[in-house]
């Protein structure tokens, strides 16, 4: 069974940085993507950032030139750095795996981060 587990959550004041780590107990050279996901309190979870195997990465509009998505194939573990945090970025976020060859798609537990203003 695939794990993913998510740390590096915190309170942090707005402009501030945090970077979250994501470790899988298995290679993540076998994922097709991986991702972050955050979902606010009352709202829908929303995409936040993706890296395929080839390394390109895409992003939400309202984290671009702020949050950077990375990966350690080596370490098994993806990472987002966030800068310039705002209240808006208050969140629980989740990493996200999948695998296209059977259909696999794997979720962590959450981390949360807060951003005081």
């Amino acid at each position: 069974q695939v794990q993913l587990v998510e740390s590096g959550g915190g309170l942090v004041q707005a402009g501030g940085s945090l970077r979250l780590s994501c470790a899988a107990s298995t290679s993540i050279f076998s994922f097709n993507n991986m991702g972050w996901y955050r979902q606010a309190p009352g709202k829908q979870r929303e995409l936040v950032a993706t890296i395929i195997k080839s390394g390109s990465t895409n992003y939400a509009e309202s984290v671009k030139a702020r949050f950077t998505i990375s990966k350690d194939n080596a370490k098994n573990t993806m990472y987002l750095q966030m800068n310039s945090l705002n209240a808006e970025d208050t969140a629980v976020y989740y990493c996200n795996a999948v695998r296209y060859i059977p259909r696999r798609e794997y979720w962590g537990q959450g981390t949360q981060v807060t951003v005081s203003s």
